[in-house]
């Protein structure tokens, strides 16, 4: 900080008329400046190895350093830790959205108004954050991390019969060893688009790596955390399709991502900038084109060096990528429901029923299916697997899941139910169409076991003549057992021929209304 000019202009003319031979009474009189400031001034220029001439050919800021220089630093300190205050303020403040260097030097300003101009107050504030914030340099290893990340700027086609611009978001990642970058564009972020852009990655890359490194993006992560993230199902599901795992970066630590960061600035000059002029009418378009840069992006020799990213990905990291799955991932459904006390879950978009252990009877589960199978899954681990059907029985059940006494009712006399109606179609069509009935009559396959071993065993009594028209006659009805048809033999109804009784037609009346009324 320079010195005030009236006190600058002071000491040049006590230091004038003082080489001029004038007394200090004498220069008070011409200046009208207090004698024991005259004193003061005179007695420290008589301490300088300075002359006069030399003295007033200084400036004010020079000769009030030389004249006063605890002054000067006392002044300089106090500005320093005012300022220096303030950045404890200012660092906090720059993490929030809009906040600017320049709107907090206004606001230093306005409580300082003999601070630092813009200039210095940004110098000082880079010092003061590079002296905070030190940065450990990261190896990193090759083949180990995929870093993932949606670019903050948006790409877009042109719908051709509409017209309408569709904005698309783009998918950025790197491999950081090699620097290998892959694009693509989706039309959103969800779960189906994110899904869709890592296995486009994947098989860009053609491995996967030990682990994918995402930021905290909603269709990611459920609980960003420090410490334990929680993922989202769909992130579960490719993590065991491709044998890989999923991290996520520390909440506002971007440098955890740091290549990636860097990777979509990249993009937006390689490949951004030279599209810009373009017009696509889809996205397959669109993605034509970003692959085309891409490619020449990544082929491209490193400043300064003969190798590009490819060469190094294709020289040392492509053969530790782990390998792939012939088929692509694809999103299974997912419900949570809870296991039924016969020890089944229930998809109600086809009401079947799915057994699990029995043990976990009354537990919820989380389902994952598709068209071709069903996982049941307690706490992450998998307790049930089997292949999907909407066709035949409602009930799929593994022997395995049963407790031994459910076990051993399936198996009377080494019968299972392959068995049972096997027997009763050697009776009649009637008794297998009973017997298959009753066998997925209700929620207990004990009881239906029990139930459909005991028709059958009406055939040693009656005969299969009579059991074979007792089922026909029970068929008829909307409740189908063993007790109906037992009765049924005992009473001997199965005897009786079936009679189909007539349709009644209603009587002619002025009251009621025809057919033609409802057309």
């Amino acid at each position: 900080m320079g010195a005030k000019p009236k006190a600058m202009e002071d000491i040049r003319s006590v230091i004038r008329l003082h080489k001029d031979g004038f007394s200090n009474y004498a220069i008070n009189e011409h200046t009208g400046i207090s004698l024991p400031t005259i004193r003061k001034y005179l007695s420290r220029l008589k301490g300088l190895d300075f002359s006069a001439e030399q003295l007033l050919a200084l400036d004010n800021q020079l000769l009030s350093q030389i004249c006063f220089p605890e002054k000067i630093r006392e002044d300089v300190d106090g500005r320093l830790r005012k300022l220096h205050g303030h950045f404890e303020y200012a660092e906090r403040e720059l993490t929030r959205t809009g906040v600017t260097r320049q709107l907090l030097w206004i606001e230093y300003k306005e409580q300082n108004p003999d601070g630092y101009n813009y200039s210095q107050y940004c110098y000082h504030l880079a010092e003061h954050l590079k002296n905070k914030e030190v940065v450990m340099h990261l190896e990193h290893k090759s083949g180990e991390t995929i870093m993932v990340d949606f670019a903050g700027k948006k790409l877009s086609y042109t719908d051709s019969s509409t017209g309408e611009i569709i904005p698309c978001q783009v998918f950025v990642c790197v491999l950081p060893f090699s620097g290998l970058m892959f694009l693509c564009a989706v039309h959103t972020q969800t779960t189906q688009d994110f899904a869709h852009c890592i296995n486009e990655m994947l098989h860009y890359y053609g491995g996967a790596p030990l682990t994918i490194l995402t930021d905290n993006l909603k269709t990611a992560v459920t609980r960003p955390s420090k410490y334990e993230p929680v993922f989202t199902e769909v992130c579960h599901q490719l993590s065991e399709h491709y044998s890989t795992t999923f991290s996520a970066t520390r909440p506002y630590h971007p440098r955890d991502k740091a290549m990636v960061e860097r990777s979509v600035m990249i993009a937006y000059q390689h490949v951004y900038a030279p599209l810009r002029g373009e017009v696509f009418t889809s996205l397959k378009g669109l993605n034509n084109a970003i692959r085309e840069k891409l490619e020449r992006l990544n082929n491209r020799p490193y400043k300064g060096s003969h190798y590009s990213r490819r060469d190094l990905f294709n020289g040392g990291e492509k053969n530790l990528l782990k390998p792939l799955t012939p088929l692509p991932f694809a999103p299974k459904k997912t419900v949570v429901a809870t296991v039924q006390r016969n020890y089944h879950v229930q998809l109600s978009e086809d009401h079947h029923y799915y057994s699990v252990p029995y043990r976990f009877a009354g537990k919820k589960v989380k389902v994952l299916y598709d068209s071709k199978s069903v996982e049941i899954y307690l706490e992450h681990e998998r307790i049930a697997v089997h292949s999907r059907s909407s066709f035949g029985s409602a009930y799929h059940t593994i022997p395995d899941h049963m407790p031994s006494n459910h076990q051993h009712a399936i198996n009377i006399k080494g019968w299972t139910k392959d068995d049972l109606l096997g027997q009763a179609n050697s009776i009649g069509p009637c008794t297998h169409a009973a017997v298959e009935r009753i066998l997925i009559s209700s929620f207990y396959p004990e009881q239906n076991f029990k139930s459909a071993h005991g028709v059958l065993m009406l055939e040693k009594i009656y005969r299969k003549e009579r059991l074979e028209a007792a089922c026909k006659r029970v068929l008829t009805g909307t409740r189908i057992n063993y007790t109906l048809i037992k009765n049924i033999l005992s009473s001997g109804l199965d005897k009786v021929p079936l009679m189909v009784e007539p349709m009644l037609q209603l009587p002619l009346h002025e009251n009621i209304r025809g057919a033609d009324q409802y057309r």
